[in-house]
């Protein structure tokens, strides 16, 4: 309708009334609209060949071996033995955001996960924060696993050929190197395959899950043999203050399922698939963290987990005595570290995918080449950026930066449930989240508690990077989005 109040315009024409800055800021994606569009990018569409098995590695892939490999060095110097309860707390968190991503993973399949079911249930700029956060939980986390892996690669040299690389080559700055090279290497070995396509990526991420989970489960059959009893004593040494610290920086283990749901615009039945690849893979991953984290500090003492990100290999090497043992391990770690490289680094780029269809961030990230069905130039400038970031920050400082992503995003998952169930609860649902809204608001809360046990500075990071997000989108995104009304040259 034309509003007969607007002044003139040209030939004695009117322009419908604007819509004010609220109702701009809260302006949301139908839901159809959402699934009608999905794998369709800019020159190409998106392929949809991922099956069941597939998703749930991809799960898997993006979440196993990152706490164990990675993360454990630095988890059990704060909160001793009871890191096996950090993994707990950090895994029931999840569960109750997974319980949300399972619902709205089988409601709206599509490639945005969390981005788009805030764009559907609470508006644009709701949902814009939710994908910078995406941004900071994705591209930090692909760097701060690529930061482990040079560990390992360290490892298995040392063990193989006697040489290890040097410090300033393997290490970045602040951590004793000048530029860590290995971190950059693994990242573009992920980029080559997913140029290939998601079904080629795919295939190669379920060879290399298979190798984790068979080296895990090395481990803990050999590590058993050195268990103390007298390592459990004083089980929660610094409080339950501490086991809050070490869940929240444990919390970052556990995105793998939010990036199952990236793949809903590439799996062959996502509605039915999505959810089940969600929950199965969590309660694999939360059951492997707790016996993998149990035999390791009952077989050494928690104070002398000096924060190294090869924890399980010296580990393998004190108890057996041999360097063969934790040199295979070292090599196995190798393998599975590179699968949540590249798990991550492909949902990183599914979500940067989605904003930019919408409008949100430039073109250039949803190009689809027409031969692989891969959005080429997104995951060649995804993948530069981690690598440089891997490269050149330390682990320590990327784990917790990347927790307090997680935890936001999920927070607003929970939040998004309960809105879409209000206002749309005649909504054809695979999946239910059970004794809604319950145990959303228990996920909620659950993601608040553990954001409060971040550091001051993790939070001075997580400020900056939301005023950041926020200047980008007011001074790009607003006025681009494919929801804004249209300029008055172009009506």
């Amino acid at each position: 309708m034309i509003d007969q109040g607007a002044p003139p315009q040209g030939r004695g024409q009117t322009v419908p009334r604007t819509p004010g800055l609220g109702a701009r800021l809260m302006r949301r994606k139908p839901v159809e609209v959402l699934v009608a569009e999905g794998g369709q990018g800019e020159g190409g569409t998106l392929r949809r060949s991922l099956g069941l098995w597939q998703l749930t590695m991809i799960s898997i892939g993006a979440t196993l071996g990152t706490g164990i490999f990675v993360v454990l060095g630095e988890a059990v110097p704060k909160a001793g033995p009871a890191v096996t309860l950090s993994f707990v707390i950090a895994g029931l968190t999840a569960l109750f955001s997974a319980l949300s991503y399972a619902e709205l993973a089988g409601t709206i399949p599509v490639a945005g996960s969390s981005y788009s079911y805030a764009y559907a249930t609470m508006g644009e700029l709701i949902a814009w924060v939710c994908g910078w956060c995406l941004v900071l939980e994705y591209g930090v986390s692909v760097a701060a696993v690529a930061v482990g892996w040079g560990e390992y690669l360290n490892e298995l040299l040392d063990g193989t050929i006697g040489v290890t690389l040097p410090a300033a080559l393997s290490a970045p700055p602040g951590d004793g190197g000048v530029f860590n090279l290995p971190a950059l290497i693994v990242v573009l070995l992920a980029m080559a395959f997913l140029l290939g396509g998601a079904r080629e990526s795919a295939r190669a991420n379920t060879v290399m899950v298979a190798v984790k989970i068979a080296a895990l489960v090395l481990f803990c059959a050999i590590g058993v043999q050195g268990l103390r009893s007298g390592n459990y004593e004083h089980f929660m040494p610094l409080g339950m203050s501490g086991v809050s610290a070490a869940g929240a920086t444990l919390f970052f283990s556990y995105i793998g399922f939010d990036a199952a749901s990236t793949a809903g615009e590439e799996a062959k039945d996502a509605q039915r698939d999505l959810p089940r690849a969600i929950m199965l893979s969590l309660v694999i991953v939360t059951a492997l963290y707790v016996l993998v984290a149990a035999v390791a500090v009952g077989a050494k003492p928690w104070r002398q987990f000096n924060d190294s990100e090869a924890a399980l290999a010296q580990i393998m090497r004190d108890v057996t005595g041999q360097g063969f043992w934790a040199t295979l391990l070292a090599a196995c770690a190798v393998i599975a570290i590179a699968s949540v490289v590249l798990t991550v680094l492909y949902g990183q780029t599914r979500i940067l995918f989605a904003m930019s269809r919408d409008g949100l961030v430039p073109k250039v990230f949803s190009r689809v080449h027409p031969k692989t069905g891969a959005p080429r130039a997104n995951t060649v400038i995804v993948s530069l950026f981690c690598g440089v970031l891997a490269a050149a920050v330390p682990l320590g400082q990327l784990a917790d930066a990347t927790s307090i992503g997680t935890l936001f995003a999920f927070a607003l998952v929970n939040v998004a449930v309960v809105v879409l169930r209000r206002t749309r609860p005649q909504m054809n649902r695979t999946f239910r989240v059970p004794l809604s809204p319950l145990l959303p608001a228990l996920g909620f809360a659950f993601c608040l508690w553990m954001m409060g046990s971040l550091s001051t500075v993790t939070w001075v990071v997580f400020g900056v990077w939301m005023a950041v997000g926020l200047v980008v989108y007011f001074s790009y995104g607003h006025r681009r989005s494919r929801l804004a009304p249209p300029a008055p040259s172009e009506k």
